[in-house]
């Protein structure tokens, strides 16, 4: 980013056409983020995985506009000014991270810029291919450093971000790229671009909490409330449909000896990695949930008794066989096998007719599972045969 800068200082002359739009994109983006700070704040804390910031929307219209220069000057006011006013005592706004997404963010727009002078035009053609090359080097460039911060914890969602996060930065390169349009004639409208950008960095942040306030933070399954909530809408729908659905609750084997041996982050550690395995055993439309503790709960719509039984025997095998690779409290490397479950499950109308009937059901045959040796998936039919052997 520097040589490129550098080459650009020396063969490059800056008009004051150019000067004028620095300052104008430079003036509309200290305007926006004061007016954005504490939602982008906000926003930053809250972040779990690849944060999305407002950026693209003033670099992209540089670095079509501007001498590399320029867009560099750009770039590094418009990151020191967030790390001073906006991310200040977050961790996010230590140096190398503002450093390492300032450059990121001129190099992609160094790349859009060379897309426009090689399409020798400024028209819709150009100005997408170039939000296009931008979107492209920037995910580039960010996924990689994630992927080296914590090659083993990575993964696709961490280092790229998930569809919404993509959605979202595809977002503000279409505002900026209808900047770039606006600048080419009517510069002075280009204010008007701040309220929009508000409201959306408002939105984004409302879908955040209502996130965190409807999932389980250890494991990003919904929360004891939600699931409850949940379970009672498709329990009123199958009343309406005479519809049926089955329930299974999973209590993991001995997991207070994981804590007690390995600490509480490796027990967070099992949590995960069982909560992986029951939504990929399940379908998308499923409720999963974490009731507390080491039990888990599931509703599978329009399922018999017997086919939740099957899912969850498939639950319970894989369990079984996983390979949890953690670190005690005194950070010794540690992996976990033969982590067991014990499963119970239920049905709609069969075992009750209440949500509240049905998870009891499912809890006596969760017991009949344990009192039978555990690592097992017991019926609440079977319950009476369990218990009395």
């Amino acid at each position: 980013m520097l040589t490129w800068t550098a080459v650009s200082l020396l063969t490059v002359p800056v008009t004051l056409a150019q000067v004028g739009t620095f300052a104008l994109l430079t003036a509309l983006a200290v305007a926006q983020t004061e007016v954005s700070r504490r939602l982008e704040r906000q926003r930053r804390i809250l972040s779990n995985g690849p944060y999305i910031s407002m950026t693209s929307v003033w670099l992209l219209p540089a670095g079509l506009l501007l001498p590399a220069q320029l867009v560099a000057t750009l770039g590094c006011v418009l990151y020191v000014y967030l790390a001073f006013r906006s991310w200040s005592g977050t961790r996010p706004g230590e140096f190398h991270r503002v450093a390492a997404n300032a450059t990121t963010m001129i190099l992609s727009a160094f790349t859009a810029g060379v897309v426009g002078h090689l399409t020798l035009g400024s028209g819709v053609a150009t100005v997408t291919l170039a939000a296009l090359a931008f979107f492209t080097v920037n995910t580039a460039l960010t996924g990689l450093g994630l992927y080296l911060a914590d090659p083993k914890n990575a993964t696709p969602v961490s280092c790229l971000g998930n569809m919404d996060d993509n959605l979202l930065e595809l977002s503000t390169l279409c505002v900026g790229a209808l900047l770039v349009m606006v600048l080419n004639e009517e510069p002075l409208l280009s204010g008007l671009v701040i309220l929009p950008l508000y409201v959306l960095q408002r939105s984004v942040l409302i879908k955040r909490l209502e996130e965190l306030a409807t999932t389980d933070q250890k494991t990003q399954l919904l929360n004891a409330t939600t699931w409850q909530d949940g379970a009672q809408r498709e329990i009123s729908r199958a009343e309406r449909e005479n519809g049926s659905f089955g329930a299974m609750m999973i209590d993991l084997d001995h997991f207070k000896r994981i804590n007690d041996t390995y600490g509480h982050l490796a027990g967070d550690d099992v949590l995960k990695a069982v909560a992986a395995v029951v939504k990929q055993e399940t379908r998308a439309h499923d409720l999963v949930g974490r009731f507390g503790g080491e039990e888990f709960v599931a509703l599978l719509p329009a399922t018999s008794k017997e086919d939740a039984i099957v899912t969850a025997e498939r639950i319970r095998q894989r369990v079984s066989e996983l390979v949890i690779s953690t670190t005690t409290n005194e950070g010794e490397a540690v992996d976990i096998v033969r982590q067991t479950a014990s499963i119970g499950v239920a049905a709609y109308p069969l075992d009750g007719a209440s949500i509240e009937e049905v998870m009891a059901s499912a809890d006596a045959a969760v017991y009949a599972a344990k009192h039978g040796g555990r690592n097992r998936v017991v019926g609440s039919v079977a319950i009476p045969a369990m218990a009395a052997a």
